[in-house]
């Protein structure tokens, strides 16, 4: 049985500090690979500063040159494996054999300790840097000023049944928690993670908040547009078929932000669009432009005008709208809650709980508890993630101040600004 080369997946490092480091895939196409391939680097804390695809739809060839998102620890053996894990195999059967194989198993990890300003972030910085990928998460803070975590967790590394990749998983919580740390426990989840795949109820209109189409310009209590917004609102998406006699030309010019190539990466992918050849270039004054060969699943352009529209509407939608941030109320408590949409094949956006609790921290709010669920419209999944917030001296979360600017500073860091 032949396997995948080394070779389909190359990295260079730049050469001195600041350098953007260079990764090149060599492989067989598939559909969607290049999504496949953003989401990892995306899941590693890496930004694209520029790129090229091209394929003759038999075999693709990839280029990305990369920078780190923030100071972050790149295992680069690790991204070169879990890079090679995605594209298929030159052998038929090895590739349909590693798409019938079973998924990852779930693992609870279970914590009890005492409770601190910015403790699930450094929490979730750990299971980062172990890079274990947090599937659903429960907190709970009891009232006596203690907290009970419960992250349902996989391996990317797939070692996480060896008893020396479980313990080095506690020592390092035990060594970010202190003395504050009461208990940690770590063992294949059980029938409770099946009870947290859903998502406690929303109200209808919280749900239309989260998933509606377009943000009104009117500014309304939980998603007052601020400038960085509006700015998104001037994508520009257009096809033209008078370049190519084999291929449309989708061409989009827009405000950047994190994971942006890997946004159009995933719509194309969900909507059976293939990418001939690619490019995307440098950012300029904020924007960046893509220009992208394309056809749909059966070989042909798209020359149907409704088929257009409703590709640069939806490519407009993903890219103003990748992620959802609003506050709301539930009951007496307040409530922070964001939203992403999930492929088609699954797969949620990287490093969401990261980059949420990394604001909360920065912001000094506390987080009495947390939970990440799916939840389901008339037309897709979607990744919900809920933090009920704590009042203190800084914020008052009854002001409409205080809440717009919790809910821009969440915004921000999730975006990449």
């Amino acid at each position: 049985m032949e396997v995948p080369s080394d070779d389909a997946v190359l990295i260079e490092k730049g050469k001195k500090a600041g350098d953007p480091h260079v990764i090149t895939v060599n492989c067989p196409d598939k559909t969607g690979l290049a999504c496949d391939i953003f989401h990892v680097i995306l899941d590693y804390g890496l930004y694209i500063t520029k790129g090229d695809v091209s394929t003759d739809g038999k075999w693709c060839y990839i280029v990305l040159w990369v920078v780190p998102h923030s100071q972050c620890i790149i295992r680069w053996t690790h991204l070169k494996n879990r890079l090679l894990s995605v594209c298929p195999s030159c052998s038929v059967s090895f590739y349909w054999n590693q798409q019938q194989s079973k998924s990852c198993p779930v693992y609870l990890l279970k914590f009890f300790s005492l409770d601190r300003k910015g403790l699930l972030h450094d929490v979730n910085q750990v299971l980062c840097e172990l890079e274990l990928t947090i599937q659903r998460v429960k907190v709970t803070t009891t009232p006596d000023g203690k907290v009970l975590d419960l992250f349902f967790v996989t391996d990317k590394l797939e070692l996480l049944h060896t008893k020396q990749r479980q313990d080095e998983t506690c020592e390092q919580l035990h060594a970010v928690l202190g003395e504050s740390c009461i208990s940690c426990e770590l063992r294949l989840a059980g029938p409770e993670y099946e009870c947290l795949q859903g998502m406690s109820s929303l109200s209808p209109v919280i749900a239309d908040e989260l998933f509606h189409c377009e943000i009104s310009d009117k500014e309304i209590h939980s998603q007052a547009l601020s400038p960085d917004m509006m700015k998104l609102k001037r994508t520009d998406v257009m096809i033209d078929n008078s370049l190519s006699p084999a291929h449309s030309l989708l061409q989009v010019h827009c405000v950047d932000h994190k994971g942006l190539l890997y946004d159009v990466m995933r719509t194309l992918k969900d909507c059976n669009i293939q990418i001939a050849y690619g490019r995307f270039s440098l950012v300029t004054n904020g924007h960046r432009d893509l220009d992208l060969f394309i056809q749909q699943k059966d070989g042909k352009k798209i020359v149907d005008p409704e088929k257009q529209s409703a590709l640069c509407f939806r490519l407009k939608v993903e890219m103003l709208h990748p992620l959802r941030v609003i506050i709301a109320n539930r009951g007496p408590d307040t409530e922070l809650l964001v939203s992403n949409p999930v492929e088609l094949s699954g797969k949620g956006r990287p490093r969401v709980f990261y980059d949420i609790t990394h604001a909360l921290k920065a912001l000094g709010i506390c987080i009495f508890s947390a939970e990440i669920g799916r939840y389901s419209t008339s037309d897709r999944e979607w990744e919900i993630y809920r933090f009920l917030l704590e009042e203190n001296c800084k914020f008052q979360l009854s002001n409409m101040m205080a809440r717009n600017q919790i809910v821009d500073t969440v915004r921000r860091t999730l975006m990449g600004w």
